[in-house]
This record gives structure tokens, sequence and C-alpha cells, in this order.
């Protein structure tokens, strides 16, 4: 029997603690969001966030390193809740080795851990190796003392982990017999698809290196990637039968459950639901917290997915009203000791569940109802089957999935096609997919920035000092070529080349052992400068951070020589910095005073910072009144002419958070971090450099507040000089129309407000014309309207009516058709709108307004369509009116007579 049956809380510390006494670094979970990895839209393994170590692009803080990462997986999600087995958040264990140790230690040491530390029993465990891997097998039987006969060979499929291109190597999982009561089928056997063996370990023996055509070659460095699903060695700890029966998946579940007012397998269709809302609803708490917000596209759009399938499934169980954020309350009570940012951002993850939930609400109400238009649509068409691009619309916009469509529909008699479906399900993942550019194994383009030796680091030592002495250690040159893209348009390409020297005229990347220049990161746009020699000048337009701590100086050589070892003088713009340093340093007034007038759940979501001009992005749901713009703008300028003093002090990650100092979403911070404080206003986490004194950045001015996604806002403002010259622009601008008008600055309000007035006036009596023309038109109309197959048609060309007084004119005149048939043509400006309108009684007899329409806005030069009962159109072809009034006649002939 087992020692003890472990919570997921326990366990996951004994793992770290057991590794932790191996030497191994503890690191904590990396944020879900992939840092500099192009290659994954969400971090989906625990070794995911190590990449650059295993391919040696930078070196690792240790060899051994463990972690708990969390992980989000979608490839399955519409399984989810069908089966116990399946979930898209899960947490990994794992133990990596760079160059350290190897398959002794690492089969060793799960061993132990499973059997000493968990007391897992010896005889239900069963390893596996991949089939030509002697020595891993030969370690298990003669090392651990395996038995031969429990230790299995699995081929290439099961047991060798590979993606792609790069490092890759065997495997060696081990399994845990559960015993009889999970299964005695033909599949509940070592290999099978049954549920009474379970994988708790996989131990990858990363040793060969994949060139991506099949051909392997022994790693120098070869590695450790151990990875194992925490809520799986729950289960088999807690000898439980699924990941939503163990501890602290369970007490969600059952939160879920109470709502509902039902108990967990009692109704395997209201269980699927429960573990649909148990599993999404873990997701989309941790990947808030991770500052993933809802959108209509990559990781945000995934995040909205999964929130919208939990809040439909609740209707589907009965939950009435909004109910996400009280079970993300649970999340976080059961996961904060692990996690303790999802404590720290729970106001942001509880506004922003609350907030799209709502809207959820909204938009399913307004899909059924878009539903039910489809399915009036299929019965006048005599239509049996829905089409797969609006059964996609439905799930990509409305968020229905493909099985809710199809039920409902089943109900009336109607079915979808699903190829249809599937073909713009495709459609949309291959769009995702060159949207990420994937290339290789870190998902960038292979470049010889790579090819850099990963022990060069480069000192940055600009904090306190605008120029300094270093030495030459790579050289990049850059050229640009043309060539196709996967659509045939050309563009430009960047070629980079390692290179001994760069001369007169090239273009190129100089990377030094140290620099005072401040390399893009976190929001705060590189220096600009120049490096200079005794005999050579290069401009550096641009200053970029490279794998393993170096920085390269982007620019052009103005003249003379650079190589490698060269010594050179590094001199940042002085300038440039200065006015960077202001907006950077006012970036964290804002954050606050934006906190102090909306509220704590205002964080940041980006930011841009240059010299001339900053751009802030932080979590509201709201536009900014005019009232709070001008709080906020008051309460950072009263920051500023309090001269505080900015000060930088390092500490532990830890001791920052104990002071209080805000953090980045998804930002990597080492043990050791830099806090920037002006007095007890504002304290963050922060390497960018900043203003001595607030006082230096003179003055705040927000120029635009907007939004740019759900529940993110963008302000854009200006500081410093750049204010100052916005102001005399302004006044300029004041001055010139002061002029045009002919009246004092101070009376140009007065004057627009009187030709306001004017132009309403005006605009009143042009209605007031327009009104006569339309009644003119409309007695007259009775003796254009004719026959057409019993049902009676007007059609008539009008001048100088535009498209909404042409709808006015249309809805008139349609009682004049008595329930037929109007199309009507209006020219205004060389231009056409045409627009179509059938009665219910034209319509049963086969009338369409949206074909009429389709058939003949192509004689005025455009295109057009609608619905059976109006349609509109425009064009830029008055002489084709007179044939398309003509044809709209024939079309509705054939329509009749159809």
């Amino acid at each position: 029997m087992i020692k003890k049956k472990y919570g997921v809380n326990e366990l996951r510390k004994m793992y770290l603690q057991f590794f932790e006494s191996k030497d191994h670094l503890v690191m904590k979970s990396f944020s879900l969001v992939p840092h500099n990895d192009n290659s994954l839209l969400l971090i989906n393994a625990g070794m995911a966030p190590l990449k650059p170590y295993f391919t040696g692009q930078e070196i690792p803080p240790r060899k051994r390193v463990t972690t708990c990462q969390k992980c989000i997986r979608t490839g399955d999600i519409d399984n989810v809740g069908k089966t116990a087995r399946h979930g898209t958040f899960f947490e990994m264990l794992g133990n990596f080795s760079f160059g350290d140790y190897f398959k002794h230690e690492a089969i060793r040491w799960t061993w132990e851990f499973l059997t000493e530390v968990v007391g897992l029993e010896a005889d239900r465990l069963y390893p596996s190796v991949y089939e030509e891997d002697d020595e891993a097998f030969e370690i298990w039987n003669r090392e651990v003392g395996v038995p031969a006969e429990r230790i299995y060979r699995f081929g290439k499929a099961d047991n060798f982990w590979e993606h792609g291109s790069g490092p890759c190597g065997p495997c060696s999982e081990v399994y845990y017999d559960r015993g009889e009561k999970y299964g005695v089928g033909p599949d509940d056997v070592m290999g099978g698809e049954g549920d009474r063996y379970m994988e708790v370990w996989n131990n990858v023996f990363t040793q060969f290196d994949n060139d991506g055509h099949g051909n392997y070659t022994e790693l120098k460095q070869k590695n450790i990637d151990t990875g194992m699903g925490l809520e799986r060695l729950a289960v088999v700890v807690q000898d439980v039968n699924s990941i939503f029966e163990v501890d602290t998946i369970r007490a969600l579940l059952d939160h879920v459950a109470r709502l509902a007012g039902t108990a967990y397998k009692e109704d395997e269709q209201k269980d699927i639901s429960l573990r649909v809302i148990t599993d999404h609803v873990r997701s989309c708490t941790f990947m808030i917290s991770d500052g993933i917000m809802p959108s209509n596209e990559g990781r945000g759009y995934v995040l909205r997915r999964l929130l919208r399938r939990a809040a439909r499934h609740g209707r589907i169980l009965g939950i009435r009203g909004k109910f996400l954020g009280e079970l993300a309350e649970t999340v976080i009570s059961s996961s904060k000791d692990g996690y303790p940012e999802l404590l720290e951002k729970r106001e942001m993850i509880l506004k922003v569940l609350t907030e799209e939930e709502s809207k959820f609400n909204r938009t399913i109400d307004q899909g059924l109802q878009i539903l039910s238009e489809l399915e009036d649509g299929m019965l006048r068409d005599g239509k049996k089957e829905l089409g797969g691009e609006d059964a996609f619309k439905l799930y990509d916009t409305y968020g229905f999935p493909l099985d809710l469509t199809r039920e409902i529909l089943a109900e009336k008699g109607f079915g979808v096609d699903e190829d249809g479906f599937d073909r713009a399900m495709q459609v949309q993942k291959e769009t995702a997919r060159k949207a990420r550019k994937t290339t290789n194994y870190m998902g960038e383009a292979q470049t010889a920035y790579q090819q850099i030796d990963a022990a060069l680091t480069t000192e940055f030592v600009g904090y306190d000092r605008l120029s300094a002495e270093g030495k030459i250690t790579a050289l990049v040159k850059l050229s640009e070529h043309e060539e196709p893209d996967d659509t045939g348009k050309t563009v430009k390409v960047t070629d980079t080349e390692l290179v001994e020297a760069l001369t007169d005229g090239e273009q190129g990347t100089i990377v030094t052992d140290c620099t005072p220049f401040y390399g893009t990161m976190g929001g705060q746009q590189g220096d600009i400068g120049v490096i200079v020699t005794e005999s050579g000048s290069f401009a550096v337009e641009d200053c970029i951070h490279l794998k393993g701590g170096k920085v390269g100086h982007t620019g052009r050589v103005l003249s003379g020589m650079f190589g490698i070892g060269d010594s050179v003088t590094l001199k940042v713009d002085e300038v440039n910095r200065l006015g960077t340093c202001k907006n950077h340093s006012c970036t964290h007034l804002l954050q606050e005073a934006l906190r102090q007038v909306l509220g704590n759940h205002v964080n940041q979501a980006g930011s841009f910072v240059s010299g001339d001009r900053l751009r802030f992005d932080f979590t509201h749901f709201a536009a900014l009144s005019a009232e709070e713009i001008a709080q906020v703008e008051a309460l950072v300028n009263q920051e500023i002419r309090a001269a505080i003093p900015v000060t930088t002090e390092l500490m532990s990650l830890e001791d920052a958070k104990k002071a209080g100092a805000m953090a980045l979403f998804g930002e990597k911070y080492g043990a050791e971090v830099r806090v920037v404080s002006m007095g007890s206003f504002s304290k963050e986490l922060c390497g960018g450099t900043h203003v001595k004194n607030t006082e230096q950045i003179t003055a705040f001015k927000i120029i635009s507040e907007t939004g740019i996604s759900a529940g993110v806002r963008r302000i854009e403002a200006l500081t410093g000089d750049a204010l100052m010259r916005h102001y005399e622009e302004t006044a300029a601008e004041f001055a010139e129309l002061s002029a045009k008008l002919k009246v004092a600055p101070a009376e140009l309000s007065h004057r627009i407000e009187t030709l306001l007035q004017e132009l309403r006036d005006e605009r009143a009596e042009n209605e007031k014309l327009k009104n006569k023309l339309a009644a003119s038109a409309a007695e007259g109309a009775a003796e254009a309207v004719r026959e057409v197959c019993g049902v009676k048609l007007l059609t008539m060309k009008l001048e100088g009516v535009q498209m909404n007084e042409l709808r006015n004119l249309g809805d008139r005149m349609k009682e004049k058709t008595e329930d037929g048939v109007v199309v009507l043509a209006g020219i205004t400006d060389g231009k056409v709108n045409l627009i179509a309108m059938a009665g219910d009684a034209a319509q049963k007899k086969g009338a369409h307004a949206g074909n009429i329409i389709k058939a003949i806005a192509a004689l005025v030069g455009g295109g057009g369509g609608g619905r059976p009962n109006m349609a509109q159109a425009g064009g830029k072809n008055p002489a084709g009116v007179d044939a398309a009034l003509t044809r709209a006649e024939e079309v509705l002939a054939e329509q009749l007579k159809g």
C-alpha cells in the first residue's frame, strides 16, 4: 500500500525539495506566455521555457535546475469534459541537467523519489526504454534492480522525443499499475490505452541533434529533461479515478456542482459540463494571472474560447447569473501557495472573468438569434443542412461549439455541413500558424546571432554614465535582398553573416564586452549614438538584446573599419536618453495615478517609451471620462512638481515584493532585482533608465485615451521638451485658425459654434427639400408600378438622393406596390446607390431582394447583396442604371417563374 495519500500541494513541495537536495536550483514557474519563442502560443511543457539552455544559446543559472511549470494544451479541447482524462491546464514537474549528470543519476533519482519519498510500491512500477537504448535498460536492470521482464522496450513513436530540428533523444518512462479495479480488458496492459497502467514519469535523454532531415549527431552537451504531470502523480498517490478527483481539482468541481444543484457521477451529461467548467476555470484563472486578456486572436482567443465554453456549460447546468469569478476564488485559494501571483492578481482575475462573462451572456443571446434566422432561411430555401461557413461563424464569433449547433438543429430536423466547418477551421489554423512564423526549434528564423559564442556577454554600465571604453567581441553584417513571400508578394529580407570586420558604408551589428547603451527591453526603446575609434565612426541606430546577455549595437559604418578585438569608445546620444528617461519615469507615476483614480485592478499591459513620447497600455474596462483624465493628469503633475528623488536599490525578489514593489505580468526576474522608487508614491521592479528627480520630467499631458482590445486601454502622452513643442504647434494652429476665421483666439469657440449652427440650419433646410422631393417622387410612383407575374414592381431612378433617403423613400413606395417589390437607384456625385425591397407576399411567391441586387449591381460597376426582404449595393457607373433597372424586372420574372 502507498504510505500516504499526499495532496497536490504536498507533492509539488516534496518533488522540488527532493531535487534541491540533489543540488538543483529551484526555479519558479515561468509565465504561460512564451518569452522570445515564436514556436509556441502558450507554454505547453515544463522544458519549453528552458529551450535556450538546451540549445546552448543562453547559459543557465546552474547546470542542475528543477521547476513546477504551469502549462496549457488546447489540442484536445473538444474532448475536455467528454472524458475524465482530458484537460487543458496542468502542472509539469521537471528536473533538468544541462551538460551535467545523465542517465545513471536521472534513472536512480526517479526510482528513489517514487519509491522512498512518495512511497509507491516497487513491484507496481514498470519502466520502459527506447528499443535501441541498451544503456538505459542495463541501468534499470543492473543498478536499480528492476527485473528484466518488468522493463519494456517501446519504439520510436512512444519512446523517442523530438520536435522538428534541434535537440532530441530516447525516453525512459515509468508506469504504475493501479490494479485490476481500474481495468482488466485487452487495453489494460503495459503500452495499452486502458486506465490501469498510468505513466507517471518521463525521462528524456537529449543526446542527439536532429538536422530536420532525419540525420542525428551526438550532442557535445548531453542533457536531461524530465517531465512528470503533477496531477497524474496525485491520481496514483490518492488512488482516484481521474485528475478531476484529486484534492485541489475536486474542491473546485464540488463548488461547480453546488452552484448547479447537482452531484458528480449522478448524471453523465451533467458530469461533462462539470468537468468542462472545472478545467476551463483553472486555465482561465492562470492565464489572466499572467496578463493574458480575452481577444479574437492568438492566446487571447484561446482564453476567450475557454471562458465562453465554461460559461455556456454553466447555462446547460442551469447555473443562474455570473459564476466564473466565484469559482476562480476556489482556484486561487487552493493554488496560491505554489503560485502566489494568483493572490497578487486576484482583483484583476475576478474583474476580467466577470466582464467577459457579462459580454458572453449578451453575445450568446445574439448567437441564438442568428441561428434562428439561419433556420428560417433554410426553411424558406428548402435546405436541410446548415452551411459549414455559417456553422463556423457561430463557433468563431458567438462561441457556439459545433456540437451545440448540431444539437439545436437536430431537434428541428436539420443537419450541419461538418466538412465545410472543418475546412473553415483549417483555414483559421493555417492563418494562425503563419502568423507565428514557426521556422525552427525556437520558432524564429535562423540568423547569425544564434551562432555567436554563448559564453560572450555584455556588461551594461549605462545607468550612471553615457560613455564607456569597450572591446568588440562579435560582428554581424546585415544586408537586404528581395524575395517572394508565401503569397507571392515581393518583400525585403535581411540577411545576417558573422564577419571579422565591418567597413565604410556597411550595415551591421557590433557586440562589445561592455556598453552604456540601453538595449530595447520592457517597452523602453534602445539608445542611439555612436561608436568610435581613432580612425572610424559607427552610427548606432538601434540597440538590441541578444540571447545569453549580449547587447548588439545596430547601425552603419560612417567611416573607417571595425574589427573583432578592436578597442572602441561608445557614446550614447544624451538628448535622446534624457527624453527617454523622462518618459519612462513618467509611466511609473502614470500607473500609480491610474490605480488611485480607477482602482487596483489596473495593471500595465504594455508600454512604449522613447525620447519623444510615451504610450501606456493598461487593464480597464471602460473609456476614461474627461474628469478621470483630468484627475490622473493632476496627480502625475503633482508628483512632478514635488521634485521627488528617484532612487534605485538592488534586492532579492522576495524582499522587493515584501516592500510593495509592483512587478510586470510575464516578466522574467532573476534572484536579484532592481527596485525604482519615487518617494512613497511609486515603487516598481524595473531595469530601465530613469531621471534622478521627478522635476526633470517638467510636465505631463495625456494626448489620447483609446481602447485597443477587450479590457485593455491605451494612453498616449507627452512630457518635457516634446510637450513644449506640442503646445507651440497647437498655439500656431490656433493662430492660423483665428486668422482664417478673422477673430481673436479668445473668440474662436463662439465663432465656431455660430458656424456650426448655420450648418445645422442649412442641413435642416436640405432635409426639408429632400422630403419634398421624396413626397413628389412617391406621388408619381403609382404611375410607374407594373405587374410581373402577378407581383407589383416599382423601379425608379432618382438624382441627388443618398442611401439613407433612398431607404426612407423605399419604405414609402412599398405602400404603392401593395407588398410587392421596389427597386430604386440613386445617383449622387457620379456614384450610384441601389436598394431593393420585397414584401412578405412577394417573398412567398419567390421574390428575393438580395438576389435581385446581386444580379444587377455589376451593371453599375459595384457589388452587394442582402436578405430576402431588403438588400443594397453601391457602384461607380451611373451610365449603367437604366440597364440595371431593366435587368431587375427580368430577374424578378425569373424568380417568380422558377
